[in-house]
């Protein structure tokens, strides 16, 4: 009964409950914005969270998460253009729907799936993230640099373009991990007489850069799309009849199962859970001819499985510390900024937290269900403002919040180049996600390395003799060969298809 009253204490003496709704509410409103990822969103929110106690800060900023899952399916299913990666499998047969006057459906759909797949993430969440974190009681600190390893070794071999660039990105994160002074010794380096940079780069202003400012700069040079009246009309959400929720079970059962799996995988994330449920969904339909004309169990199997997502990608991030999400790695960095290091000893020092960031969840989760059916016209209306008035509004949020964490233009300057480095990232095709967890980890990896080697002497054969360290080693070059091997013969295949073209 102790957790459940650490729960109910945080959402009664605490403005949880409150963040968790107004997460939710953000959350949408961003997701509905094609181009403001979740990622996105929460980056906006991170500045304003600094002043807050941990509990609502993160809370705030997982319902962020949350709800954007959820909001990418309004203009997925309303007007074709899917507000986050992984509501594109939505759009498919959404809008269809959409077309044939059955949006409203298509809308409710989506949103009772969701709830019913974030309500299983979060029964996993609930269920996974203790017992996997007391696994890390037996991890010294050649085992901690290991896992650092991995965590980045696999995330740069997961991201979507080649290896050499996911392992490139996430190099020049570690470097500017190394901005500061040394954990060690306490030598002042990378500063350039620079008092501002004693402390490092923090976290927030890296990820709000090159998540949110890049975007934008991005959004800025694309010419502003003018939606017909017939996708900017006003729409009602319908919600499905106990007959098609019989019906649905099916898809939902198979969209959580996919989203329960990729969730805790790192570099999955929600866009692929998405495809592969909708797949799945197809293969065991008993219409399946149904699918891509507008087909209910098309909508319920990727919104169930980018939901469940949202709530298992916390699993590997609360027991590890390892994000395996753009999402869950601002997660991360919040959590860094108040103090909070996850793994085991989180659950042991703040049970309060931990329970009390299940609670905010929970209603978090309760709530978008109503706030889906609410928000909706807003949304709508939001969506369909000019770019160049949307485009502002972001801007003077990004700034007015990164100003007021310190009252001073050095972050301004180093947010704005942060967001200069982002966007060329983005025209080289560069992930962003081993950048920032390269910035994350370059503390947990640098620290480790280096107690290890004071302990032993400066003898490199401990990372070898300890079990533990050698095993996350190993699995950390097989997925580096893997990835290399893939890239390999994709680049094989391709050649051999061109070749094939230019003979004939």
């Amino acid at each position: 009964m102790e957790p459940l009253g650490y729960a109910w204490s945080a959402l009664t003496t605490t403005p949880a409950a409150f963040a968790a709704m107004g997460g939710v509410v953000w959350g949408i409103l961003g997701g509905a914005l094609p181009g403001i990822s979740p990622s996105i969103a929460m980056a906006l929110l991170l500045p304003f969270t600094y002043t807050m106690d941990p509990i609502p800060a993160i809370v705030l900023l997982a319902a962020t998460y949350v709800g954007a899952e959820y909001g990418g399916s309004i203009p997925a299913i309303l007007i074709r253009t899917p507000g986050t990666n992984a509501a594109a499998a939505t759009s498919i047969d959404g809008y269809e729907m959409q077309k044939q006057g059955r949006g409203g459906e298509a809308l409710g759909i989506s949103l009772v799936s969701g709830v019913i797949g974030g309500m299983i993430g979060l029964f996993c969440l609930v269920l996974l993230t203790k017992p996997l974190a007391s696994v890390a009681l037996y991890f010294t600190p050649p085992a901690y640099f290991a896992l650092g390893v991995l965590g980045l070794s696999v995330i740069a071999s997961l991201s979507s373009g080649s290896l050499i660039k996911g392992l490139m990105a996430g190099v020049i994160g570690l470097m500017i991990a190394t901005v500061g002074t040394d954990p060690i010794s306490g030598v002042s380096r990378f500063t350039y007489g620079a008092p501002e940079l004693l402390g490092g780069i923090p976290f927030i202003l890296v990820m709000v850069g090159v998540f949110a400012v890049s975007e934008l700069l991005v959004q800025a040079g694309k010419p502003e799309y003018k939606r017909p009246k017939s996708e900017t009309r006003q729409m009602r959400i319908k919600l499905p009849s106990w007959a098609l929720l019989k019906r649905l079970r099916k898809p939902q059962a198979i969209g959580s199962g996919v989203g329960l799996f990729e969730g805790v995988m790192p570099g999955a994330g929600g866009s692929i859970a998405a495809f592969m449920a909708y797949n799945e969904a197809r293969r065991w339909s008993s219409n399946p001819d149904e699918f891509g004309k507008g087909s209910p169990e098309a909508i319920a199997a990727p919104e169930s499985a980018n939901n469940t997502v949202a709530g298992t990608a916390l699993v590997p991030m609360l027991s590890f510390g390892i994000p395996g999400s753009n999402s869950t790695a601002i997660l991360l960095g919040g959590l860094l900024i108040h103090g909070l290091q996850p793994g085991p000893l989180l659950f042991e020092e703040n049970p309060d937290f931990i329970y009390g960031l299940y609670g905010g969840l929970l209603v978090a989760n309760l709530s978008l269900f109503f706030i889906g059916m609410l928000i909706l016209t807003p949304a709508i209306w939001l969506v369909n403002r000019p770019k160049p008035y949307l485009m502002a509004a972001i801007f003077a949020l990004i700034f007015s919040g990164i100003y007021s964490i310190d009252n001073t233009l050095f972050d301004l300057y180093l947010v704005l180049f942060a967001g200069a480095i982002g966007y060329v990232m983005r025209l080289l095709g560069f992930p962003f996600l081993p950048l920032v967890l390269g910035l994350v980890l370059g503390y947990l990896i640098e620290s480790n390395y280096r107690r290890s080697l004071l302990l032993t002497g400066g003898d490199h054969s401990v990372f070898i003799n300890d079990g533990i360290s050698l095993g996350l080693l190993i699995t950390a070059l097989l997925f580096v060969v893997g990835s290399g091997l893939r890239d390999y013969f994709d680049a094989r295949k391709k050649k051999n298809a061109a070749n094939a073209d230019s003979a004939e």
